[in-house]
């Protein structure tokens, strides 16, 4: 199973595409609609954990879709405007929306955000089996035996962990997981992957969830 999924609604595809990378590189699995006449019909039919709506919209405006989703669903929204004036917030959350980000915005603070409200409808946590993701610890959990990681450990696990059909080269680690990655080489990368085996390994797993893929890099594979 894969990490929880988050619906961005947003027409300006380069937006769209940096924050699907930060939250993806934060464990989330990623879904994009640039039409706001086809959000309703498919948050109905997939159930996103969480929607990021942009209030300007082709097709239909974003306030109109949180009202209407409101009609049948709790999944918080956090509205995206790039107005700054009090009333388009106070409208915003009004109708429903359960935070807003201005833009132009800091995508690090929106994945802070996501974060920040998935919390308020349930513990931050993602399964693959058994395996549990506990991304306020820092820890692992499989069967009821848990190992602490590392910050960077857990974002290098949650990386992977979150697209398992996806190999990662260890540049494309480098660029999503570490901050300052100055000093970071490949070496690093495989240093972090052995030391995350070994954590793992303390673990009743039936086999190495990471997998090296010669010459490309890693993934997540899951039982």
């Amino acid at each position: 199973m894969n990490g929880q999924m988050i619906l961005i609604v947003e027409d300006d595809l380069d937006i769209a595409d940096i924050v699907a990378t930060y939250l993806q590189a934060a464990g989330f699995m990623t879904k994009h609609l640039s039409d706001g006449n086809e959000v309703v019909g498919w948050v109905k039919s997939n159930t996103p954990a969480l929607i990021i709506l942009d209030i300007h919209l082709p097709g239909k405006d974003g306030l109109d879709i949180c009202r209407e989703v409101r009609a049948f669903s709790e999944v918080p929204i956090i509205m995206a405007t790039a107005k700054i004036e009090e009333v388009d917030r106070l409208i915003g959350l009004e109708i429903g929306a359960d935070d807003y980000v201005c833009k132009p915005y800091s995508v690090k603070e929106v994945v802070a955000r996501v974060k920040a409200n998935l919390r308020r409808f349930g513990k931050l946590a993602n399964a693959a089996g058994k395996l549990i993701l506990d991304s306020d610890s820092f820890c692992l959990n499989y069967q009821g035996q848990a190992v602490e990681l590392t910050a960077i450990e857990f974002s290098l696990f949650h990386l992977l962990y979150a697209n398992p059909s996806r190999i990662y080269s260890r540049g494309q680690i480098i660029d999503l997981v570490y901050q300052d990655y100055r000093d970071v080489s490949d070496r690093t990368v495989d240093s972090h992957i052995r030391n995350l085996r070994k954590k793992l390994s303390k673990l009743p797993l039936e086999h190495d969830f990471i997998r090296s893929i010669y010459g490309a890099g890693y993934k997540f594979e899951a039982i």
